[in-house]
């Protein structure tokens, strides 16, 4: 299975707003097929190694070398962590701290050195959903669901998670038509079913708790909408498998939850883009990367699409927003578009990871204003 740890939005926001004059971004392929890991390991020495270069040929004190050196060193020896793994990892680190994260997605492998973290490859990640939950509901049976791009789904273990509905409830049956005050016949049934959809919702809070994956309902009625109405969960969505998961096997939740968990990111970027056409005329929307920094630093970008392959090296002042563009990324510069993101982030505001052609104008990004600066 893959071992998903992405980070979440407060995670990610402390990553974008981290500096250091010593921050090294590796990215590497890896495997949840552990017996074939070792190679990743390898490959991670090396990339090691071309930061060592980057970071002597800026001159960094061979003082705040090692540390990174033998942090990374010590993640190298640590077996456990390389026995659960997924596709890629994600490793931030600076003379102090080391953090990983681990995500499904295919991606190109870099090392990159400056003053902060590159994190677009893990944006991509972030925005472009590979994985989710499926919350399998029966009147006599409940189980969730851990779904991710090309594997097969996981059943997850939760605490406290009500049997069935029956027992939720402290009844025989949900069907009973015992009066007992107002608990009677279908008025009854309902209710009973409510107490069941409650419990199921109060044991997903802790584990789910944090975390921003899609969570897709595969029921029938009226378990179905009964337990939209008392769902706290943030990241349902509101597509459902509207069909009995009762004889489903894993391979079928998979089958059924991928193409909906792929288009929840279509439906985002479409009404961000009518948004977008929106505020156009309004002046609270632009194209243009030096009114988008300038405006992100200010904090007044509320959505922020970039073409997920943008590779644009510079700078952008801390205080005003303005970007100077340079040769190439180095110890000394690193993605504007990727820095723009982090401070639309450090500002509660939301980045979708696009392709160009779903642009406008063929841009590198657009930008949805909170107001017009």
């Amino acid at each position: 299975m893959l071992y998903l740890d992405l980070p979440t939005p407060t995670e990610m926001k402390a990553l974008s707003e981290a500096r250091d004059p010593v921050s090294v971004s590796i990215y590497l392929a890896t495997t949840p097929e552990s017996q074939n890991i070792g190679s990743s390991v390898t490959r991670l020495g090396h990339m090691l190694k071309e930061a060592e270069t980057q970071l002597a040929d800026a001159g960094i004190d061979k003082r705040d070398l090692w540390p990174v050196s033998e942090q990374v060193h010590d993640l190298m020896d640590d077996e456990e962590f390389w026995q659960k793994q997924a596709h890629a990892l994600a490793i931030f680190v600076t003379p102090t701290r080391l953090v990983t994260h681990r995500f499904a997605a295919k991606i190109t492998e870099m090392v990159q050195v400056s003053d902060r973290f590159h994190l677009s490859p893990l944006l991509r990640s972030l925005t472009v959903p590979q994985s989710g939950y499926v919350l399998a509901l029966e009147e006599d049976r409940v189980r969730l669901f851990d779904v991710s791009a090309g594997e097969r789904a996981i059943e997850l273990k939760v605490s406290d998670m009500p049997k069935d509905a029956h027992s939720a409830a402290g009844t025989s049956t949900v069907n009973s038509r015992s009066a007992s005050g107002r608990v009677q016949g279908s008025e009854g049934q309902k209710l009973r079913l409510r107490q069941y959809a409650r419990k199921v919702d109060a044991a997903l809070r802790p584990y789910l708790s944090g975390r921003s994956e899609p969570m897709i309902l595969a029921a029938t009625e009226p378990l179905l909408s009964i337990f939209r109405s008392v769902n706290s969960y943030p990241h349902l969505a509101d597509a459902a498998i509207a069909s009995s998961p009762a004889k489903m096997s894993e391979a079928e939740i998979q089958d059924h939850a991928q193409p909906m968990i792929r288009a929840l990111h279509g439906i985002r970027v479409n009404a961000a883009l009518e948004t977008f056409s929106a505020r156009e005329n309004e002046g609270r929307a632009t194209t243009d990367i030096a009114q988008a920094a300038r405006a992100a630093t200010f904090g007044a970008v509320d959505t922020l699409l970039v073409d997920m392959d943008e590779d644009m090296a510079g700078t952008v002042d801390e205080v005003t927003g303005e970007v100077t563009f340079a040769k190439g990324e180095s110890a000394k510069s690193y993605g504007v578009v990727d820095e723009i993101a982090g401070r639309v982030l450090a500002s509660g505001g939301t980045v979708l990871a696009v392709r160009k052609a779903d642009l406008p104008k063929n841009a590198s990004l657009a930008a949805i204003l909170r107001f017009a600066i």
